[in-house]
């Protein structure tokens, strides 16, 4: 049998399987290249090579929060909308700003009723004032194991004169070193307290927090001392100074009130009693003489009354500060408004440390809620649960 070239048949089926291993051979050889290239292989490679990842991630660091192109892509009208929207977003802003001036006027009127409050605490912790039997009738978690202790040191005889020595230390007034207990017990001020401030904070008797009702609204924390050996200010105080506008350059990001500066007092200290700063010696070598010479020198030191000179904010309109000076403010602001919202209105639970553990009980509940557990799933709150199709299947399927 011939094809129409005449050929026969032989030749042509022949040629056929001759194309047909070519062409696997050249899939072989695409298969073989498509191997190489592969991205699992590009990534094993990339990994091999810390300097091509790490250029890697720095691109991948430039490119968070970069636009996708969708806003850009879209028509001048839909453009023209979303100015509109940007427009009525903006008027929000502007009454949410009016709402904290509106919050910051309910401070003011609310703390002329907490005052009375804090003065009656402020007698109670100095021994100005002691209170009656009935002012402290309140339920105590300790009351329990307290009888049990009474019980015990009515049968002991040594018990009982330990008792008996006890009440001796009845003479003492008020509550000792309240103010100093409260700081030493909150991580963010015990880290700012050195064992030479102690003996000066021990005669702290109050803490107040005074709110302006000018514009710009703003607070400013009294500390009041009783006379020491130390400094001759009866209170030292910090002021702060708030804003409740959004930043014209930057409108959307306005997220309520914020401190824009703080201004300390001057400390009076008595003679060589400050304690903000300290002397230190050094030795200094004449370069010609060889002679040895030892100088004094007045250096900043370590102390919870820096609180008081905090670092000044430059006043022009585009001020530059480094992120020492930075940080030191954040931290600044971030202390004394903890002082106004939770030490001066919750003083005596920081002394006690009942507000502490409140703190700590809400962090592990958001742990809880964030993690989850095992324990939390309910089979008839999920949707997809279909108990036929469970049966049969050993238990620990079910939790897959």
């Amino acid at each position: 049998m011939a094809d129409t070239d005449g050929k026969p048949t032989e030749v042509v089926e022949g040629s056929e399987e001759l194309e047909e291993v070519e062409e696997e051979a050249s899939e072989g050889t695409e298969n073989h290249e498509k191997s190489i290239t592969s991205p699992e292989v590009l990534a094993s490679q990339l990994m091999m090579s810390p300097s091509v990842l790490a250029a890697m991630q720095e691109r991948l660091g430039s490119l968070v929060g970069s636009p996708s192109g969708y806003i850009q892509s879209l028509p001048k009208a839909v453009k023209r909308r979303i100015k509109a929207l940007k427009k009525q977003q903006f008027e929000c802003t502007k009454i949410e700003a009016d709402f904290y001036k509106e919050v910051h006027k309910l401070e003011c009127k609310y703390a002329s009723l907490y005052a009375p409050l804090f003065e009656k605490r402020k007698a109670v912790v100095t021994a100005s004032l002691e209170p009656t039997d009935e002012e402290c009738e309140w339920p105590s978690e300790d009351e329990k194991d307290e009888e049990l202790a009474d019980e015990v040191k009515n049968k002991v005889k040594v018990e009982e004169k330990k008792q008996e020595s006890n009440d001796e230390n009845e003479d003492v007034k008020g509550i000792p070193q309240f103010w100093l207990t409260i700081f030493k017990n909150v991580d963010m001020l015990s880290d700012m307290i050195q064992e030479h401030d102690e003996p000066i904070l021990k005669h702290l008797q109050d803490v107040k927090a005074i709110f302006s009702e000018k514009d710009p609204m703003g607070f400013t924390l009294e500390f009041h001392f009783e006379p020491n050996d130390y400094f001759i200010n009866t209170v030292l105080t910090k002021q702060y100074t708030m804003r409740s506008e959004p930043d014209e350059t930057d409108p959307f990001s306005f997220e309520g009130p914020e401190i824009i500066k703080c201004n300390g007092c001057k400390i009076d200290w008595k003679k060589g009693k400050n304690v903000t700063v300290k002397t230190v010696k050094k030795k200094q070598k004449h370069k010609g003489s060889g002679t040895t010479r030892t100088i004094t020198k007045t250096v900043q030191n370590d102390s919870f009354f820096n609180f008081f000179s905090p670092p000044a904010i430059p006043e022009d309109e585009e001020p530059e500060m480094d992120e020492d000076t930075e940080a030191l403010l954040a931290a600044d602001f971030e202390i004394g408004h903890f002082i106004r919202e939770r030490i001066v209105p919750r003083a005596v639970l920081y002394f006690t440390g009942e507000a502490l553990e409140n703190e700590d009980e809400y962090d592990e509940e958001g742990e809880e809620e964030e993690g989850g557990e095992e324990g939390d799933y309910n089979e008839d709150d999920d949707p997809d649960y279909n108990p036929q199709k469970d049966q049969g299947k050993p238990q620990e399927c079910k939790q897959q």
